[in-house]
């Protein structure tokens, strides 16, 4: 059975992890332990945020289920300050096909374990309903998914912990949650979907020491910017390498969006990049679609 060691143990670890650490030979991790709730200043806007992150069969949200939910609130200041960390919601679902062995090997959960495991849309609805944003680890993942297993989320503005924010700047090595947590130095039981939300609820709450803001601080910034998507339809194949160079992405889904190759850039690098296709690409004045993209739609198959 684990014991929890007591204050006086815990502040002789410490000294000892330190002692360690000052050698230059060795570091030490800390496991995650739960965040301390803080009392919001007199005057200050909070509003709820929510973390989620999906468990599934496989990567196509079209084929594959949801085995496990999670959902993490969490309370912040309009700064990015995070003041408190709610009680979670979790629950398992038992998809229509067996579950992949390598899906269970790398998440750990069984045939055996969601067995007569349902998630209520309805308690989904009901929990999620307090949220300004919701925010998950690959957004562009976790959103299509749940869009299409409950309505709520595509009410929703949402925001991604890997991709807004530039972990690369802030010295950090991959975008990878579990990197991210050593190199911030503490630990996690990984690969189940509770677990991983607090490892990033404390990534978002930390002031990071190249930038001294807080990860949720970046985060927000990016989320509240719109970006635009600019779409290269019926581009000439023979330069779709000089697309794919420039960062064009190819959308090739039957989701009811054009088959062509499109790319996402800030407001100031739209008529550039308008510029760029007319002139590199089309050599001709041409009608390109463009739209906007906000929180509430990006990551979504909407667009």
């Amino acid at each position: 059975m684990h014991v929890e060691p007591n204050s006086q143990e815990t502040a002789d670890l410490e000294a000892l992890a330190a002692k360690l650490e000052a050698t230059g030979t060795y570091r030490v991790l800390r496991k995650l332990a739960p965040r301390p709730t803080i009392e919001p200043p007199a005057g200050v806007k909070v509003r709820q945020g929510l973390f989620v992150d999906t468990e599934t069969t496989g990567l196509d949200p079209a084929r594959d289920e949801i085995i496990e939910l999670a959902m993490a609130p969490f309370t912040y200041g309009l700064d990015g300050e995070i003041y408190a960390v709610g009680e979670p919601f979790q629950q398992l679902r038992e998809p229509s096909k067996p579950i992949p062995a390598e899906i269970t090997a790398i998440t750990g959960i069984s045939d055996a374990m969601v067995a007569g495991q349902n998630i209520d849309p309805a308690a989904v609805t009901r929990f999620a309903a307090p949220a300004s944003l919701v925010v998950a680890h690959n957004a562009a993942f976790d959103r299509k998914f749940l869009e299409r297993f409950c309505e709520t989320f595509n009410t929703k503005p949402w925001a991604c912990s890997m991709s807004e924010i530039d972990w690369a700047a802030e010295g950090y090595e991959g975008t990878k949650l579990a990197y991210l947590a050593g190199g911030a130095g503490f630990f996690y039981e990984r690969h189940r979907a509770t677990h991983d939300c607090m490892a990033a609820i404390e990534l978002l709450a930390r002031v990071h020491p190249r930038s001294g803001r807080t990860g949720l601080a970046q985060l927000l910034e990016r989320a509240r910017t719109p970006s635009y998507r600019i779409w290269a339809e019926n581009s000439p194949f023979d330069l779709k390498d000089i697309l794919k160079a420039r960062g064009y992405r190819w959308n090739g889904e039957g989701s009811g969006l054009p088959r062509a190759w499109f790319i996402d850039v800030a407001e100031d690098a739209r008529e550039a990049e308008i510029a760029f296709l007319k002139t590199e690409i089309y050599s001709r004045d041409i009608e390109l679609l463009v739209r906007r993209v906000d929180a509430y739609d990006r990551f979504s198959d909407r667009i």
